[in-house]
């Protein structure tokens, strides 16, 4: 039986396992121990000695630890006024710009997303106030919809990204440069928005009506003030990493007492609050872990198959140049994204897909970042787009309706990653800047 029958059934079983509706990690392992057992006859008990310190290594592994102590940042940030205090502070600063108040979801989710690491939380959270706001005022919808769905992928890029922990995990590199790496992608990205806003704006006047009042003095003065405390958590949270005071999973910890601190000098904190953003972040945690097991057993798995490395001779006997394996790759990811949500995609296809990209010759840290901008395209393609569910359940819009809407950032997220191919520094340079002294 060749390796390459092997990957087609392996892929036809995770199909199959979550077409019947199959948690995402329980199929991972029925895939797993499937493959062990029948198509080369492991015995039950090899599979459980596998089985067992893999479990261990994976779930106790220190860089995992970033990952909850994020997600709670995002959640208390979530239950707090976070997200007025941005709007507020945003409003006056956009003004002048064709577009005005459309670029306070682009500007607000990528500010929220340096606090966060979570897509979902990210437009959440803007787009709670932002959404009511703009329509208030009679912006466009399709504009205010696209906008968001595409910045709130953001969340997923600059960092903290939870996405981004999970690659490092899998693939062994290291967090902080992978963070690093996301940095100048997420601010390039988030330009081609607010450039798209602000042609969109010139062509069509009535997408953006003027504001009733034009800001003064003080009012961009109190929006730069409710705008300090989201800088202090970036630049307490990112800025302890990057000058190698903290790992990223130190600096999630410190990001959490400095979160539960300005809720209280705030004086929003209440136990509720505490209590239920923590339950909140233990459920989400808990299910991104036990991802991350299911994965590296089926990583272990594809080994003992010679899935990766017979799939990697495969598609390197194509004579594929670099160049072409990426487009491959990326139209790959693209229809994974249609299905699947971005951690899956990521624990699911890295066996297969870094191999090939070493391979190439590809650096695998430009590689997770190109990664993630895949992942990002997943949150706003149907039918399985969770920036698309989160702002239909916002605004009670069907939902190709906000795909629709979301469509011109999608090409423009496509536009970023081939700028990516092009020209990698784009992702590496920060990283070697920092780390390479």
């Amino acid at each position: 039986m060749t390796s390459l029958f092997i990957a087609f059934v392996i892929l036809i079983l995770i199909m199959f396992f979550l077409g019947l509706g199959v948690w995402v990690f329980a199929g991972l392992l029925l895939v797993s121990i499937t493959g062990l057992v029948f198509l080369i006859d492991m015995s039950w008990f090899r599979v459980g000695t596998i089985m067992g310190p893999l479990v261990i290594r994976s779930a106790t592994a220190w860089e995992v630890s970033a990952i909850p102590l994020f997600i709670w940042m995002g959640e208390m940030m979530l239950r707090t006024d976070m997200s007025d205090r941005l709007f507020r502070g945003l409003s006056p600063l956009t003004y002048h710009l064709p577009g005005r108040l459309l670029h306070t979801n682009i500007a607000g989710s990528a500010l929220f997303a340096a606090i966060s690491g979570s897509s979902a939380a990210t437009t959440a959270t803007v787009g709670k106030i932002t959404i009511t706001e703009l329509s208030k005022r009679g912006y466009s919808k399709s504009l205010t919809y696209g906008s968001l769905a595409g910045a709130g992928s953001l969340g997923l890029l600059i960092p903290p990204s939870i996405v981004m922990i999970v690659y490092g995990v899998l693939a062994e590199v290291s967090i902080s440069r992978l963070f690093a790496a996301g940095v100048f992608p997420g601010m390039m990205i988030a330009g081609l928005y607010s450039g798209y806003v602000i042609m969109a704006s010139l062509l069509q006047p009535g997408a953006a009506p003027p504001d009733r009042a034009r800001p003064g003095f003080r009012d961009v003065l109190r929006g730069i003030m409710d705008l300090i405390p989201i800088s202090i958590l970036i630049v307490l949270v990112l800025g302890s990493i990057y000058t190698g005071y903290a790992t990223p999973s130190e600096a999630a910890a410190v990001g959490v007492v400095a979160t539960i601190a300005m809720t209280i000098l705030t004086g929003q904190f209440t136990f509720g609050m505490f209590f239920a953003s923590l339950r909140s972040s233990v459920h989400t945690s808990c299910m991104i872990a036990i991802i991350l097991v299911a994965a590296a057993f089926l990583s272990t798995a594809m080994g003992f198959l010679h899935v990766p490395q017979d799939v990697a001779n495969a598609i390197a006997a194509l004579d594929l140049t670099p160049v072409g394996l990426i487009v491959i790759l990326a139209v790959f990811y693209i229809l994974l994204g249609m299905f699947l949500e971005g951690i899956s995609i990521t624990v699911m296809s890295l066996p297969i897909t870094l191999p090939l990209i070493i391979a190439a010759g590809y650096d695998p840290i430009w590689f997770g970042v190109f990664l993630v901008v895949m992942v990002e395209l997943a949150q706003v393609t149907p039918p399985i787009g969770f920036n698309l569910f989160i702002i239909q359940g916002l605004t009670g819009t069907p939902i190709m309706r906000v795909a629709l809407a979301a469509l011109p950032f999608f090409v423009l997220m496509c536009i970023g990653a081939a700028l990516l191919v092009v020209f990698p520094e784009i992702a590496l340079w920060l990283p070697n800047w920092l780390f390479d002294k």
